[in-house]
């Protein structure tokens, strides 16, 4: 197992987020920055409990895209792991949020940004630890 992809599909959720829900970016309906009445110890606590999430996340994302750690084949690569995410996303993410969202009655413009969010974190987290626990399987330009 490469622990620096690991780290680096871990750290991958919080990077997106930090963009991704920034309020310039779809307005404040997906803004989770904080205001400055936020306790700032506050929001240490919520960005270490995702950090936590992101590692399990991360685990999980590697034993489902290897089907054991030590699988090899010709499809061990970015785009091998990327779909495994997109998939992971279609049946395990999407059915999870929108029950959410309809038994919460919430927001649909901000149930689909919270989708799409998923979409593109598990894309490349799946992609980061396919790749990089494989790396000898990549074609490198002579």
């Amino acid at each position: 197992m490469n622990w620096y992809s690991i780290i680096l599909a871990s750290i991958t959720p919080l990077v997106i987020a930090s963009i991704f829900y920034h309020p310039k970016v779809f307005g404040k309906s997906s803004s989770f920055y904080p205001n400055a009445q936020e306790d700032k110890l506050r929001i240490l606590g919520l960005w270490s409990l995702s950090v936590i999430f992101s590692v399990l996340l991360s685990f999980f994302l590697l034993e489902f895209n290897n089907g054991g750690i030590n699988q090899e084949g010709d499809f061990d690569n970015f785009a091998h792991g990327a779909w495994h995410g997109a998939f992971v996303t279609v049946t395990i993410i999407i059915p999870i949020t929108v029950t959410n969202a309809l038994l919460n009655r919430a927001n649909w413009k901000t149930t689909l940004i919270n989708i799409l969010f998923w979409l593109i974190t598990l894309i490349v987290m799946g992609g980061i630890l396919d790749a990089l626990n494989h790396w000898e399987n990549l074609v490198l330009p002579e």
